[in-house]
C-alpha cells in the first residue's frame, strides 16, 4: 500500500507528520447542515461534540458555521462570525490544545479565527473563488490552506453541472491554483477534490477511482465523503444510514493515498486508520 510520501506541514509552529493518515472531526455550528446529527447550536451541545471528537481520537477539529449543502441558505458574514465565536470559545474552554481548522470561504472570517482564536488551518470549499482576497490573506496569516474544488456555489452547484473531461479539468484547476499560491509565498497547501460539490454521482466515483492521480502534486490530500449523497443515493438510503458506506470509502481512500480524512464519525474512522496502519507495518 504505497502512496504516502514522507511529508510534514507546519501547524501552530509545530511540524505535523502526515506519513500516517490523520483524522479530522467535523463540528458544525449550524442549524441546517445536510446531516442532522451533526448540527450543534447550543453551547452545551458544542462542548459535548468537542469532547466526543477529542475522546474518539481525532487529530484535529474542523469547525464550520456556513452550511455548504446543495441549496443551502446564504448566511451573512456577521452571522457566520457570531456562530464561530461561540464554537471557538467552547473549544478553547474544553480543549485548548486542540488543532482547529476553520471551514470558511471568507477572508475576513478566516482572519478573525486565526488572529483572535489561534485557529491553525483554513479550509476553503471555494479554493479562493468566492473571495478574491483569500489567497493574499492565507499568505499573510501564514497557516496551512486546504483548497477544495467546487463547480459553482453551494446555492447552485448541483444545478448546472458540466465537464468535458472532469479529471483533466480538476487537475488543471489545482495546478493553476497551487502555482498562484506558491507565487504569493503560501507554503503549506492541502488539496481536496471536493466530492459532492458540483459533481454527479458518476463524477464522484470517477474521481474516487482515480484518487491516486492527485498525488502528482506531491501535496497532502484530504478526502471528505462522510455520509454524503454519493453514498446514500447509491444505496437508496439516507445520511443517517450512511456510516457503513462512509467507512468503506474511507478505507479505500487510505489505500489510494489519502492523508487526511474529514468525518462526522471519528471513532469509526480512527479504527479504519489503525487497521490500515497495522497492515502497512507487516512485512
Amino acid at each position: 500500500m504505497e502512496g504516502h510520501i514522507e511529508r510534514t506541514i507546519r501547524v501552530n509552529g509545530q511540524l505535523m507528520d502526515l506519513s500516517t493518515p490523520k483524522v479530522m472531526g467535523i463540528l458544525n455550528v449550524t442549524p441546517d447542515s445536510f446531516y442532522a446529527g451533526s448540527r450543534k447550536e447550543t453551547t452545551s451541545d458544542i462542548v459535548n461534540r468537542v469532547e466526543q471528537i477529542i475522546t474518539e481520537g481525532a487529530d484535529m477539529i474542523d469547525i464550520g458555521a456556513y452550511s455548504s449543502r446543495p441549496n443551502a441558505e446564504h448566511v451573512s458574514t456577521k452571522e457566520e462570525m457570531a456562530r464561530l465565536r461561540k464554537g471557538l470559545e467552547a473549544i478553547r474552554e474544553v480543549a485548548p490544545e486542540a488543532i482547529v481548522s476553520v471551514d470558511t470561504f471568507r477572508a475576513d472570517v478566516a482572519s478573525m479565527c486565526v488572529e483572535e482564536y489561534g485557529v491553525a488551518l483554513i479550509n476553503d470549499i471555494s479554493g479562493g473563488q468566492m473571495d478574491e482576497r483569500m489567497f493574499d490573506t492565507v499568505a499573510r496569516l501564514d497557516v496551512p490552506y486546504i483548497m477544495m474544488h467546487m463547480q459553482g456555489t453551494p446555492q447552485d452547484m448541483q444545478q448546472h453541472i458540466h465537464y468535458d473531461h472532469i479529471r483533466m479539468e480538476i487537475m488543471q484547476y489545482f495546478a493553476l491554483k497551487v502555482q498562484d499560491l506558491h507565487a504569493r509565498g503560501v507554503k503549506d497547501i492541502i488539496i481536496d477534490p471536493g466530492f459532492g460539490f458540483g459533481k454527479t454521482l458518476a463524477h464522484n466515483y470517477e474521481l474516487f477511482k482515480h484518487l491516486e492521480d492527485f498525488k502528482l502534486f506531491e501535496l497532502p490530500l484530504l478526502v471528505g465523503i462522510s455520509r454524503k449523497s454519493m453514498i446514500y443515493k447509491l444505496l437508496d438510503s439516507s445520511p443517517e444510514e450512511a456510516l457503513n458506506g462512509t467507512t468503506v470509502l474511507n478505507t479505500i481512500a487510505l489505500t489510494k493515498g489519502a492523508d487526511i480524512l474529514r468525518v462526522h464519525d471519528v471513532k469509526a474512522c480512527v479504527e479504519a486508520v489503525r487497521i490500515f496502519n497495522q497492515m502497512n507495518e507487516q512485512k
